[in-house]
């Protein structure tokens, strides 16, 4: 697939995302060619310019001599590579790679074509640098993640080559790839930008879209295992209130429900109203999705952004010394990605709650016969709230926070990084928790057999108990737990 970074889509990332191969288009590897051509008209013409001939951060009074430019960008890669925790996942790298060539693409960096094709040698071979996650504060760029990312190409570092470690020059050995010599500028147009930060959220991303598909499931199933009320979905209230995603998630939960025996048993039960958490899923969910609809956006734009320092221009030809680099949209769009994720957990664990309590769902204490004996879903429950409760920890916003950097001279963060790292962490504890409504609306639906749920939600439920079979008697829960935690996050329930 042929990437355009001036009309790149948030499909065609998440179709990168999933694996597919790609490339920079023809216009792209132009622009990079005319970008480099500016750098070197620049050196030629002996003007100083920070970042081609300067120091870095406090340093940029200092003017380097000519025979030193390439001692200059190598130091500053191996200066930067300085982050600690675990490795960033192979996937995340992969992205974060892509995202730095779309960057690249636009042709204002300053790089010559032969890093843009070692960047895309590793894609190619599936040679992974491997990124501490910890050590961006997301300006003046992510330069640490992005630094270890560049000192492979150096031939520093570890390289994840199809899954073997290696260190970098053994694994640039072993595809056939000569470790490079950095001109002008080109440390510089590496290691800044958004590229970390923003790969991160966009994973975040793409797996809260399948969290809040399934999420959308759930509680369509928990609706018939309560025996709930499908009037609160009429499209009339949801039209005359107006948000888009509250008509929307209304739409769907009517699509998964359209057909079942169960709504069709109990029209005229005299039960009036559902407690919140089932009959204000259209209000709740919808506003998570129209969150998670304004991150995507500013992701999309992100990632064909322009982001390192300076930016070069032909006209002039000039460079100007910008903040492109400071990553507060994607902060903000990973804290939006964390809030709206939290309350799609906190209600689906509600939906739980109530399906357990016999008082408020008519069904067995626990979701399970011959209770006292047997503690059925009584504790998974529990697992359910505990994740609930982390969530809410973790989703203190990172991008509210700053810390000054570079002995003052970067003076405001952005946090990003962490944002995302934390929206990561809040999606992987909100599939757990959907994964315990499903077993507990599953049980709940199979106590009103004969009578069937809805065609769609049969589907779901034989999905469901591919993974969790009918609970008899307790038995040990973490393994199909943690099956259906994974299913959720790879979207195979709803698919």
């Amino acid at each position: 697939m042929k990437l355009d970074p001036i009309a790149i889509s948030l499909d065609q990332l998440r179709t990168v995302w999933e694996g597919a191969n790609c490339s920079l288009d023809e216009a792209s590897q132009a622009r990079i060619a005319k970008g480099a051509d500016i750098v070197t008209r620049i050196v030629e013409g002996g003007e100083t310019v920070y970042g081609v001939n300067t120091g870095f951060g406090l340093l940029a009074s200092e003017r380097i001599p000519a025979e030193r430019l390439a001692e200059l960008q190598r130091n500053l890669i191996l200066s930067h590579s300085c982050g600690l925790g675990q490795p960033l996942p192979r996937h995340v790298v992969r992205l974060m790679i892509v995202l730095k060539l779309l960057g690249l693409g636009r042709g204002h960096s300053g790089v010559r074509p032969l890093v843009t094709d070692a960047l895309q040698a590793l894609l190619d071979h599936d040679a992974m640098p491997v990124v501490p996650s910890q050590g961006s504060v997301g300006a003046s760029g992510d330069l640490a993640p992005l630094a270890h990312m560049t000192a492979t190409l150096l031939g520093e570092g570890w390289i994840d080559l199809k899954g073997e470690t290696l260190r970098a020059s053994e694994a640039l050995q072993k595809i056939g790839l000569d470790p490079i010599e950095l001109g002008p500028k080109e440390g510089l147009a590496l290691i800044n930008g958004t590229q970390a930060s923003t790969a991160i959220a966009l994973d975040a991303l793409f797996v809260a879209g399948r969290i809040f598909d399934a999420a959308v499931a759930a509680g369509a199933l928990s609706v018939d295992a309560l025996k709930g009320s499908t009037k609160p979905f009429d499209p009339r209230i949801s039209e005359l209130r107006g948000q888009p995603g509250q008509i929307r998630v209304a739409a769907a939960l009517r699509d998964w429900l359209d057909g079942s025996e169960i709504v069709d048993s109990h029209h005229r039960c005299g039960k009036v109203q559902d407690p919140y958490s089932f009959r204000c899923q259209p209000q709740v969910m919808g506003a998570a999705l129209d969150l998670l609809g304004s991150a995507a956006a500013t992701l999309e734009i992100e990632a064909g952004a322009v982001t390192d320092n300076p930016i070069l221009f032909e006209e002039g030809p000039e460079a100007i010394s910008g903040g492109n680099f400071h990553a507060q949209p994607v902060a903000f769009a990973a804290d939006i990605i964390a809030m709206a994720l939290c309350e799609v957990a906190s209600i689906s664990e509600r939906r739980t709650s109530v399906l357990v309590d016999p008082k408020m769902s008519g069904l067995p204490a626990f979701l399970i016969e011959d209770g006292g004996v047997n503690s059925g879903l009584m504790i998974p429950q529990v697992t359910s709230a505990a994740l609930v409760s982390e969530n809410k920890t973790l989703a203190h916003p990172a991008s509210i926070d700053s810390i000054p950097t570079s002995a003052g001279q970067e003076d405001h963060v952005s946090m990003a990084p962490i944002a995302a790292r934390k929206a990561r962490a809040i999606a992987q504890n909100t599939a757990g928790v959907i994964a315990v409504e499903l077993i507990a609306a599953a049980q709940g639906v199979d106590y009103h057999a004969p009578l069937k749920t809805s065609p769609k939600l049969q589907q779901l439920h034989a999905r469901i108990r591919e993974k969790s079979a009918y609970l008899e008697s307790d038995r040990y829960w973490a393994d199909e737990m943690a099956a259906l935690q994974d299913a959720v996050v790879a979207g195979t329930l709803t698919a």
